[in-house]
């Protein structure tokens, strides 16, 4: 690591140390993140680490994972636990490989957040009966229960949002979440009692922040969103069908495709 990225390692470590320690401010204005819904889990004390699982497997979308870790990695020193199938290398669907840390077998049983990503390969996760089966056993304990973009059908298929309000990729969330008992919702970022689920792979970083903001406070979340300057400012407005024209669309389905047809295939059986 050079010197200019280990200063910068230091400033997010203490602007983010720093927010632990903030009392909340007793009179903001109320966004979603803002006024937790009173039947969710109780904020995690500043003096406890928050208990983190987050999923690997092949073919996952390694921003729908990386967005989320990245604001949620201050709350979680020695806490936050990579787990696939094996440990090891687990490559993403577009070749990036990240690094299980933990195998189904040794990912700590009680947690405050389970994590699960989208991706090409959520099809094959879909019916992956040892990784449903951690699923459950994890979900049964878990504070909160997460998905990013197409990580919700893994979610359904594991029977955990039977009954829920849940979001998904565009392409999927009307079609196959219904499949598996969940009312799909077209918002970016949905909380329904401890399930949280976010749209296709960018709204993960909204995600990231709005699960902060319920588990150590607002301006906790504020201070990480400033220190990751996230504030988007897209060059196009395409990021959603109704903004992008048909012609984007129909581009953005021939790609999709094999995941739609492989997700609603599983779903259905």
């Amino acid at each position: 690591m050079t010197a200019p990225e280990a200063r910068r390692r230091d400033l997010v470590a203490a602007a983010l140390a720093a927010a632990l320690v903030w009392p909340l401010r007793p009179a903001q204005a109320a966004g979603p993140a803002d006024a937790p819904d009173p039947i969710s889990p109780e904020p995690i004390p500043p003096d406890r680490p928050v208990r983190i699982a987050m999923l690997l497997y092949p073919g996952l979308t390694a921003l729908d994972l990386v967005g989320p870790q990245t604001f949620l990695a201050g709350l979680a020193p020695g806490s936050l636990h990579l787990v696939g199938a094996e440990t090891g290398p687990v490559t993403s669907d577009t070749g990036l490989a990240l690094v299980a840390t933990h195998s189904f077998a040794t990912c700590p049983a009680d947690l405050d957040v389970l994590f699960v990503p989208g991706g090409d390969g959520t099809p094959a996760q879909m019916g992956h009966a040892a990784l449903l089966a951690f699923l459950r056993d994890r979900a049964a304990r878990a504070g909160w229960v997460v998905s990013v973009c197409t990580g919700s059908l893994i979610l359904g298929a594991a029977g955990l949002l039977r009954g829920y309000r849940a979001t998904s990729h565009w392409s999927v969330r009307d079609a196959v979440l219904p499949l598996l008992g969940a009312e799909p919702v077209a918002e970016r970022v949905v909380f329904d009692r401890n399930r949280v689920t976010a749209a296709g792979v960018s709204a993960g970083l909204d995600l990231g922040l709005a699960l902060a903001a319920r588990l150590r406070g607002a301006d906790y979340a504020r201070t990480a969103q400033l220190v990751a300057e996230y504030a988007p400012a897209p060059p196009f407005r395409a990021g959603t069908p109704a903004e992008a024209g048909p012609a984007v669309v129909r581009a953005a389905e021939s790609i999709l495709a094999p995941l739609v047809t492989g997700a609603e295939a599983v779903a259905r059986r």
